[in-house]
């Protein structure tokens, strides 16, 4: 859990792939980390993992992306269900 006042460090994507690859080649976590500046040792172990699972597109930041915007045919069945519930409480 963050403490008051904590700061968070974010690292760049290509930082997260290089760190990845020197694991990958047998470097320990504790030198990877001195040699790039990394201050959370367990950062990597998440880096790994997310690595593994999803490959590249695991260690990209996601934070706050935006929506993609609706459809045609999605935008006009939003407006149809918001037209059906308007009239089911005109009703009551």
């Amino acid at each position: 859990m963050a403490k008051k006042g904590q700061k968070f460090r974010h690292y760049p994507f290509s930082l997260k792939m290089q760190a990845v690859q020197m694991r990958l080649q047998g470097v320990t976590k504790r030198e990877v980390a001195e040699r790039l500046g990394i201050h959370d040792v367990s950062r990597l172990k998440v880096w790994l993992r997310q690595y593994k699972l999803k490959g590249s597109e695991g260690l990209q930041d996601r934070r706050g992306g935006r929506k993609r915007p609706l459809q045609k045919d999605e935008y006009v069945r939003q407006l149809e269900l918001e037209n059906d519930v308007l009239k089911k409480w005109l009703e009551i």
